[in-house]
């Protein structure tokens, strides 16, 4: 696992894990509203990658993504916004989420080099799944690169050890068995599949999907070691454009806070 993600999880309380799509409003705005997320409390920021068909997300990141790609966002800008934030940011971990054209369209080696050269520390790849992580795994492993899985409600204990098998960085645990943010699982749900998925794992396991509300992120955080909020964010970014930053900050910190105090006073 990378230091910086280590770290993230190593706090006493829930990690903060949040996302946004990279150029949504415009490549030049998102560095702004990165630097709004660790101001509000967020300790592992994850960086959407835009792209045509992103089939995982409900309409608020797929509409990002058409923002972004109408904005010209290419990846050369993506990994120009990682490097900035890198050097603004030096402790902050940074994950690239996203599909596997993108990454893999000019091969695996170059891909993993230049998200090294930027200074990221994890990658989640949607569609590769693990039985294809020859794909792009050995190299993000070779150049100290988290390759961070996914697991679901429909992740069962024969499928889960080929989960787990080359994954690193954190557990991410996907509540839903559907698209992001139109849904929220019962939280007795997710304490049973966090349960079940830290006794099988070492990994920090951060639980995503249908996230909005402090008060969801609070009980979340009170059986998971992190919380992962995106499309509430990435909302805000909808309707605020490049003025996002104050309103991001603002919802961000009321997370962060709610996630302080689940842990102190529910464990």
């Amino acid at each position: 696992m990378s230091q910086r993600l280590a770290n993230a999880f190593a706090k006493g309380r829930p990690a903060l894990v949040t996302f946004v799509t990279a150029g949504d409003p415009t490549p030049d705005a998102t560095g702004a509203i990165l630097d709004a997320l660790v101001a509000g409390g967020a300790d592992v920021i994850e960086l959407g990658m835009p792209f045509t068909d992103p089939m995982a997300d409900g309409p608020a990141i797929q509409e990002a993504n058409l923002r972004s790609l109408a904005a010209g966002t290419r990846t050369a800008d993506i990994l120009a916004i990682a490097t900035a934030f890198r050097a603004r940011h030096p402790e902050v971990p940074l994950v690239l989420m996203g599909y596997a054209n993108p990454m893999l369209r000019r091969g695996p080696d170059w891909f993993a080099e230049a998200a090294s050269a930027a200074g990221v520390d994890g990658v989640i790849c949607v569609d590769i799944p693990p039985e294809e992580d020859d794909a792009l795994g050995p190299e993000l492993r070779a150049r100290g690169i988290d390759p961070i899985r996914l697991a679901t409600p429909t992740t069962d204990a024969a499928r889960l050890p080929r989960v787990l098998d080359g994954a690193s960085g954190f557990l991410y645990y996907v509540s839903v068995a559907g698209i992001t943010g139109l849904q929220q699982a019962a939280q007795g749900s997710i304490d049973q599949a966090v349960a079940r998925l830290k006794a099988t794992t070492d990994l920090p396991v951060a639980v995503g999907f249908g996230v909005r509300t402090p008060e969801q992120a609070a009980a979340i955080g009170a059986v998971a070691d992190g919380v992962v909020v995106g499309s509430a964010i990435v909302e805000l970014v909808a309707t605020h454009g490049a003025a996002a930053p104050d309103a991001v900050r603002t919802y961000v910190h009321s997370l962060s806070e709610a996630l302080a105090s689940s842990r102190k006073v529910i464990r």
